[in-house]
């Protein structure tokens, strides 16, 4: 499989899940029953870490896709283009780390890991782009 493909299908399925989330956070904001005691919570406890999810992950899919877009069309070494793609999968962990905490009170490792290595692929690919010389 090509180097970047697989971040172009998960960034599509990503964000088209954390878009899902929010219009499910419409919902419960305008048309659930309890709608006033969710819409009160706005900027705090699982109404707030829930946006988080949604915005991180929709942000963070998009990224993949943009990522996966790229390195099919710079030539970086393959070593290098693997791990920018591997660290950019890797950081879906955080918005997917949120809704861990939310809803099952995982730990915030995989928020953390997820922070790092997305922040990792950019510098990365910032670096090989940087580096990269036209043919």
């Amino acid at each position: 499989m090509a180097i970047g493909r697989k971040n172009l299908i998960a960034g599509f399925w990503v964000m088209a899940s954390f878009m899902f989330l929010g219009f499910a956070l419409v919902y419960l904001r305008d048309f659930a029953p309890g709608a006033a005691e969710w819409a009160a919570q706005y900027g705090t406890g699982k109404h707030f870490e829930t946006r988080l999810a949604h915005v991180h992950g929709t942000l963070f899919g998009f990224l993949n896709i943009v990522i996966g877009y790229l390195l099919f069309q710079i030539r970086i070494c393959r070593k290098g283009a693997r791990v920018i793609s591997i660290s950019a999968l890797l950081g879906l962990l955080m918005p997917f780390g949120i809704l861990g905490e939310v809803t099952l009170g995982t730990s915030p490792i995989f928020v953390l890991v997820g922070a790092g290595s997305m922040t990792f692929s950019m510098l990365l690919f910032g670096f090989a782009i940087f580096k990269h010389k036209q043919a």
